[in-house]
């Protein structure tokens, strides 16, 4: 692939593969730099670092004891970077050794229960409870009346929140939601939002993951696991070699 000269300062080119590589070292903030837009606005940020190695240059700042300071700090901090980097490089994690780990931690592999619920959101206790005579009367079903009187925008879809597992919704709701049998309509349920009719629609029970499921979130977090206690030993073996005081 041809590397494009985008812009040119005193006769110093400036790539695309430059502000490819600038726009990936800004990790996921980077995204939103990979428009048109976008990219112009790195070019240009390319175009004022090279107007200003230009004028550090002339001006022979790398000669300034504070610069030689300041660069003396950082290569010490990009070596010990470096080293870091050398150590964890050389840990592994393999599909057997995940595979192993799965088999002996079956039980942290489960997916926790989940509900499926709709709910109708109203002002006051009042009002849910008008609302909920109307639904236990028949003279509305629930997907009708979340239609006719919810202020959430579930409204939509009759009310529907569809699954969700403990910790994603404010604690009283959740509450009764989990301890609510399938087809059971309840109310009111006082929340900081407001009164709520609930009315539980499925619920599902917990199941274990399988391995191919999982394997790539399992592989990625016992190469962290590893690469930690491979930096750790690093350090004791180094304590041995180097005295340290703490004062």
């Amino acid at each position: 692939m041809d590397n494009k000269i985008l812009a040119s300062v005193a006769g110093n080119p400036i790539t695309e593969n430059e502000v490819n590589e600038m726009i990936a070292s800004m990790g996921q903030r980077g995204r939103a730099y990979n428009t048109p837009e976008g990219r112009e606005a790195i070019l240009d940020q390319l175009i004022n670092r090279a107007l200003l190695l230009l004028d550090a240059k002339k001006n022979l700042f790398e000669r300034e004891p504070a610069f030689k300071e300041q660069l003396a700090k950082l290569k010490e901090e990009l070596l010990a970077n470096y080293c870091v980097e050398k150590v964890i490089s050389e840990v592994k994690v393999t599909d057997a050794e995940a595979k192993t780990y799965f088999e002996e931690h079956k039980e942290m592999f489960v997916s926790e229960g989940t509900v499926n619920a709709s709910h109708i959101l109203v002002e006051d206790e009042e009002k849910c409870a008008a609302v909920l005579a109307e639904i236990n009367a028949g003279e509305l079903s629930f997907e009708d009346a979340a239609a006719r009187y919810s202020s959430c925008p579930s409204k939509e879809a009759g009310g529907n929140l569809g699954d969700f597992g403990r910790g994603q919704m404010v604690p009283e709701f959740e509450n009764a939601a989990f301890e609510m049998e399938e087809g059971e309509v309840k109310g009111p349920v006082v929340t900081q939002f407001g009164c709520h009719i609930i009315k539980l629609n499925k619920k599902n029970a917990p199941r274990e993951y399988a391995f191919e499921e999982i394997a790539p979130q399992l592989k990625e977090q016992l190469l962290r696991d590893k690469q930690q206690k491979a930096y750790q030993s690093k350090v004791n073996q180094l304590k041995i070699m180097y005295m340290v005081d703490k004062f």
